[in-house]
């Protein structure tokens, strides 16, 4: 069976302008430790929601794609494509 690896984007659902860029193995897990509170970075801007996922099959390449999004110019893609 195939392994993923994920990077994802979630969006405040009280604050749609506020977002929040992160690898896993579990998106299920992920988000609900998001909402759950388990993240000081994003516990007081709850609940939290999916807004893309992009899965790869090579963790390094997820890892490299998560630090690109989390640049200046990583954030100028996601403002103008996503």
């Amino acid at each position: 069976m195939q392994k993923f690896f994920y990077v994802y984007i979630i969006v405040s659902v009280r604050d749609p302008d506020r977002y929040y860029i992160g690898f896993t193995e579990d998106l299920r897990d992920r988000l609900e430790h998001h909402n759950y509170g388990a993240v000081p970075s994003t516990k007081p801007h709850r609940p939290w929601r999916f807004r893309t996922c992009t899965a790869f099959t090579d963790k390094a390449r997820a890892l490299a794609y998560e630090r690109y999004l989390k640049t200046h110019s990583g954030r100028a893609f996601i403002a103008k494509r996503l």
